[in-house]
């Protein structure tokens, strides 16, 4: 049973009612941020392997705090969401458990995990630039160069303190270190076009109408825009731009993670962990990328063709958790330097 949403209680308790307090050892319970159309053919594919079944609360938000509220009688297993500061944050508000498995570890390179085995990334997407294609000339950038005063005026980008922005900083922060990290960000707030805002499709649309030649943007949405059947206008804002891969000729382009964790007091664990295993294994991950639209953390696993199509990504290999420990100081620096403003 894949639950679509819960936004009310009702709802809520529904799931509860349904997969009770003591649920068989052949089921797993998914608390979820990724929205269940994307994830089903995954558990689908899971389900048919094992004969374990899967069942998805999908929350937009809230997640670690209901989970601190259930506590013990949690049915929650698994935890599937987007972003380190999400994952690092349910590992530090006490809602996971770590995990330990060969299996795990053989296909989720280091760079990639918790070092305690609290969470896991499973796919990557890059922060890239949405360059337009009849107004930039060049192939290559870095996010240093976002800061150059030949971009002022030319630049689109999504609210500095979304998660995704953050991410971003504070690699940059762990790069170049406090003082130089707030120069640069000072320095791309001048060249900015307009207030920051919108989604990262919205940075693309500025750039097919002018308003900017350069969005900041994640790879996974060029996918969206250009599969967008029911917004058929999207596709000419991604057929408008080319995506440049920041930082390609030195340290690599900063990605930021979908990944895993287990529940702390998760009831079904050992069918929870073979569900990980299967999240974890080339088939699985490649499930999931081509859904997504995202790129497998497995070096040795394929993303799908139009992922392929954005171009190579050379991803930094900068350990996610020294990111996750610069969010705050992220955060309080697009405040200091005005960004949103």
């Amino acid at each position: 049973m894949h639950m679509k949403s819960f936004s009310s209680a009702g709802m809520a308790a529904l799931f509860l009612a349904t997969v009770g307090t003591s649920a068989f050892a052949d089921e797993v319970n998914v608390y979820s941020y990724r929205q269940p159309d994307l994830i089903a053919p995954l558990l689908d594919a899971f389900s048919e392997e094992t004969g374990i079944k899967t069942n998805v609360l999908y929350l937009n938000e809230g997640l670690v705090e209901r989970l601190k509220a259930e506590g013990e009688n949690s049915p929650a297993d698994l935890i599937l969401t987007t972003d380190i500061g999400r994952l690092s944050g349910a590992k530090d508000e006490g809602v996971t458990q770590p995990v330990d498995d060969a299996d795990i570890n053989a296909t989720i390179p280091e760079n990639f995990r918790d070092p305690e085995g609290h969470w896991y990334g499973l796919t990557t997407r890059g922060r890239v630039v949405y360059a337009s294609k009849d107004r930039v000339a060049q192939d290559a950038i870095t996010y240093e160069e976002l800061a150059d005063p030949k971009w002022k005026g030319k630049i689109c980008i999504r609210s500095g303190q979304h998660a995704y922005n953050i991410a971003l900083i504070a690699s940059m922060i762990a790069h170049l270190g406090d003082e130089k990290a707030e120069e640069w960000l000072a320095g791309v707030k001048d060249n900015l076009a307009r207030k920051p805002g919108g989604n990262d499709r919205a940075q693309a649309k500025g750039v097919f109408s002018g308003e900017c030649d350069l969005g900041i943007g994640n790879t996974y949405y060029v996918g969206l825009m250009m599969t967008n059947e029911k917004e058929p206008e999207q596709k000419d804002w991604a057929n408008s731009i080319k995506v440049l891969f920041p930082n390609a000729a030195d340290r690599g382009t900063h990605v930021n993670i979908s990944g895993m964790a287990l529940a702390k007091y998760a009831p079904n664990k050992d069918a929870a962990i073979k569900l990980m295993e299967f999240l974890a294994s080339p088939k699985g991950q490649e499930i999931y990328a081509e859904q997504v639209f995202e790129y497998p953390v497995d070096p040795n696993s394929n993303a799908s063709d139009i992922v392929n199509s954005f171009g190579q990504i050379k991803p930094d290999t900068i350990p996610l958790e020294e990111i996750a420990k610069n969010r705050k100081a992220a955060s309080l620096l697009v405040d200091k330097v005005g960004f949103n403003n």
